[in-house]
């Protein structure tokens, strides 16, 4: 048995104070445990809130890309169905040569061929007087429809697709006077003749050509080029 030289009271004293040191090293340890779950569940919100936001970001422009992919409700009319009495043509066959002079295309209007370099403007372009096949054919290679009429048809025909045309880009309209249909619609590679503004087969080709998969020059612009004479 070993002898302790202090008196009770310093023992007392000593105990004392190693039990507030014990204490006070729980104390800091507690807080120190503490202070870490603190940071690290602050840590865990904001990476939460940060992913939360990222998501909530993503989503509209995931929207947006869906949207910009879905056809609008008048492009999806009868989109996949057959267009009575189209005629086409090989559009790989049909030459694609800038020149800068006339150009003896073997149908009219044309459906595509040789061509100027400077297209004809065709965002939604309505002319007034006819204009150039070789510019209108440099617009159909853009992915164009064009579309053309005689003094035969009737001005309320006139009217509603020259309003169509008009909110349509990469579509333009002309008066054409020796061609064979009264109106007639015209693709790279693609042309019908119809009865009318009203003729389903208006709303088909334009779904089917505008920018359609005959274009040899997909989103290729429709403006910049040449102006009505």
């Amino acid at each position: 048995m070993s002898f302790d030289p202090r008196t009770p009271m310093a023992q007392q004293h000593d105990a004392h104070r190693a039990r507030q040191r014990r204490d006070s090293a729980l104390a800091i340890s507690l807080s120190v445990l503490v202070v870490v779950g603190l940071v690290g569940f602050g840590s865990y919100m904001v990476l939460e809130k940060s992913e939360a936001s990222e998501q909530e970001q993503a989503a509209p422009a995931a929207d947006d890309k869906a949207d910009d992919k879905a056809p609008s409700a008048e492009q999806g009319k009868a989109a996949g169905g057959p267009i009575e009495g189209l005629r086409t043509w090989d559009a790989k066959k049909l030459t694609r040569k800038h020149v800068t002079g006339a150009v003896a295309y073997p149908m009219k209007p044309p459906v595509g061929g040789d061509h100027n370099p400077v297209w004809m403007n065709c965002d939604g372009r309505v002319y007034k007087n006819a204009v150039p096949d070789v510019n209108a054919v440099h617009a159909m290679e853009h992915g164009a429809v064009w579309v053309t009429y005689t003094g035969k048809a009737p001005a309320a025909d006139v009217a509603k697709l020259a309003e169509r045309v008009g909110r349509t880009p990469y579509s333009l309209m002309s008066p054409y006077t020796d061609q064979s249909g009264t109106i007639m619609l015209t693709a790279w590679g693609n042309q019908v003749t119809v009865d009318g503004a009203d003729d389903p087969r208006v709303d088909k080709f334009f779904s089917q050509f505008v920018q359609g998969a005959q274009t040899p020059e997909p989103g290729a612009t429709c403006s910049g080029g040449l102006e009505a004479q």
